[in-house]
């Protein structure tokens, strides 16, 4: 099997994820350098990982290092910019979510990559469990009936020390509140698995912290096969919890956790009880890998060796990108949104707020 060198961009609290991700490859992906504009934490973070080499300049480390992978930890607002550099580099890249700042960007990320032949990928590991891909072929297979109705909550908190880090609550920098920082996971991993949306409508908020974006939204969605789904996404929440519910003819599936889950977190409830095949093929989970990075990372290796589009790039990542941006456009217009009516041209293709969001003022 093939191995490949990875640098890693960013060394903040995101950064142990990908040391540990790599670890997990077993040999697959080794990392061999990382980067942070700050010299005392990558020089402490490279000692405390046995990371060989550290660096304080971006484009000198992709110089010198020459890697196969990057993987991005940076603030959001340099996701774009460092991609495309990565990739004109000859690197496939793994990057944080948000993955970039609008539709418009993400169009420059894609067009990149047709140009080098190399892929980014937004980090999506709620997809790449193992308990996961078994619920999906479930669904697939119809084992659950018809999907019916969805609850998709993100009910995280923090404080002010979170949005006191100066990149944090700003549009500019970290592009949006839960909606994309924090509820992006979970509505990625509903829309996984409940497929394509068509139109959502949607209301955001900022009812407590003292930033320029929402601490709040709030959606009603409707998917192309029928089925409608709630959504909330909130940093204003101390019992923090992550659920996602999906009620089909059959069953009702559920998953709790809050920013990670293994097979124990999923619950199963047939709508017959004495479904002996149902819940026969619900018990049948292969062996357990969570949610984790190091998941993705080695799903993206095996991409490397076919050289096959990874599943979180292209339309995949576009889809996910364009539902958000799409919660953002009704929020503001109060209207309902369709899938594929934001394009060049709309406000909001080319920023998420469509040049509407409001000032702040200090409460």
């Amino acid at each position: 099997m093939k191995t490949y060198r990875a640098v890693l961009v960013g060394t903040g609290g995101i950064g142990e994820a990908h040391v540990r991700a790599a670890e997990f490859t077993q040999g697959r992906v080794h990392l061999v350098a990382a980067c942070d504009i700050d010299a005392t934490r990558v020089g402490e973070f490279c000692k405390k990982f046995n990371i060989p080499a550290a660096h304080t300049d971006y484009a000198t480390m992709l110089r010198v290092e020459k890697p196969d992978i990057v993987l991005i930890g940076a603030p959001p607002g340099l996701h774009m910019s460092m991609s495309i550099e990565a990739m004109e580099a000859g690197a496939w890249v793994l990057c944080e979510k948000p993955l970039c700042a609008s539709l418009a960007e993400f169009d420059q990320i894609e067009a990149a990559e047709k140009r080098t032949g190399c892929h980014t990928s937004s980090v999506f590991q709620m997809r790449f469990a193992s308990s996961n891909t078994h619920v999906r072929r479930l669904l697939a297979d119809g084992e659950f009936g018809r999907p019916l109705v969805a609850v998709c909550n993100t009910l995280w908190y923090r404080d002010a020390a979170y949005y006191a880090v100066p990149w944090r609550g700003k549009w500019k920098t970290e592009l949006g509140g839960p909606t994309m920082s924090q509820g992006i996971h979970t509505m990625d991993h509903l829309l996984h698995l409940f497929g394509e949306w068509s139109e959502v409508k949607a209301v955001t908020d900022t009812l407590y912290h003292e930033i320029e974006v929402e601490d709040v939204s709030m959606a009603l969605v409707k998917f192309a096969n029928g089925a409608r789904a709630s959504i909330i996404n909130s940093t204003l929440c101390p019992r923090q919890e992550t659920y996602l519910r999906l009620d089909c003819e059959k069953a009702t599936i559920e998953l709790t956790h809050v920013y990670a889950y293994k097979q124990e977190n999923w619950k199963m409830t047939p709508a017959d009880s004495e479904n002996a095949g149902l819940q026969k093929a619900w018990n049948d989970f292969p062996p357990d890998v969570g949610s984790i990075h190091g998941a993705q990372l080695l799903a993206m290796a095996e991409n490397m060796d076919t050289n096959t589009t990874p599943l979180t790039s292209g339309d995949e990542a576009r889809r996910t990108l364009e539902f958000l941006t799409a919660i953002y456009k009704s929020a503001f217009t109060d209207t309902t949104v369709k899938r594929g009516s934001i394009k060049a041209g709309d406000p909001f293709y080319t920023v998420l707020h469509g040049g509407m969001a409001p000032p702040r003022e200090k409460k």
